[in-house]
């Protein structure tokens, strides 16, 4: 759509809503092409003003080429990984600005080979958000990380790799994912748990904002806000995990 400015769009000014009463922050994760053919350099360039203007709690990142197929990283070479990366990242530069772009903090299924790590690194990424949970007996959505590690975030809010650099944060909820009513009942021990309590990693796929969506949640909204009000009546703070250490100084 044309829109004269970025916030005629519900979903971002759903967002600014949000920034407006709790100071929120958000990453918003993009593609590089949608299914129905869009690809980013469509999209114009005459919103960097607007982009700028907000760019300390907007930012955009990258989080695969595409939607589709699942797990797109899982077993690609690192040399796809970034690839598709910097084509992202060009595009954002180019339509937003420098001062709008995150480095990604959650690639999309939150898995790549252990040697894509150190090339993220490289470019930039310093923390990546993942389940840390198992499937069917094994751990998913873990960045392949070994057993030993997968289970100790499962119950821990970060774990340094040092060999790459990258510290890993399990994702605390995800909202599209959780009915309001289990907002709270989720988060609250959480709060009470001294190995999880430190960082309130939040998450959800914006897909479910859209009334078009197969699966749309006419609630969503309502679900960020209970999250976001609970973490902020609580004292929590919102950073940007690529600045400083985890958001915080370094």
């Amino acid at each position: 759509k044309n829109y004269k400015s970025l916030f005629d769009c519900f979903y971002l000014k759903g967002l600014r809503e949000l920034h407006s009463k709790y100071a929120a922050r958000f990453v918003l994760n993009i593609y590089y092409t949608t299914e129905d053919g869009f690809e980013l350099p469509q999209f114009p360039d005459r919103y960097r003003s607007e982009w700028q203007g907000n760019c300390d709690w907007l930012k955009l990142a990258f989080h695969a080429y595409a939607n589709e197929p699942a797990r797109p990283y899982q077993y690609a070479s690192a040399s796809q990984l970034i690839a598709d990366l910097k084509k992202v990242a060009e595009q954002i530069l180019r339509f937003a600005g420098e001062q709008s772009y995150s480095p990604p903090t959650v690639i999309h299924w939150g898995m790549v080979q252990p040697q894509a790590l150190k090339p993220l690194y490289e470019n930039g990424v310093r923390v990546l958000s993942g389940y840390f949970r198992r499937l069917g007996g094994d751990w998913d959505v873990n960045y392949l990380l070994d057993d030993a590690r997968s289970e100790y975030l499962s119950r821990h809010d970060a774990l340094m790799d040092f060999d790459s650099g990258i510290v890993f944060s399990r994702v605390d909820i995800v909202c599209n994912s959780t009915e309001v009513e289990r907002i709270v009942p989720t988060l609250e021990p959480l709060t009470k748990d001294p190995n999880q309590a430190e960082i309130m990693d939040i998450f959800t796929h914006e897909q479910y904002f859209w009334p078009f969506y197969s699966n749309y949640l006419p609630d969503h909204f309502q679900r960020l806000d209970t999250a976001i009000r609970f973490v902020t009546e609580r004292g929590y703070k919102p950073v940007f995990f690529h600045e400083g250490f985890l958001g915080g100084p370094e």
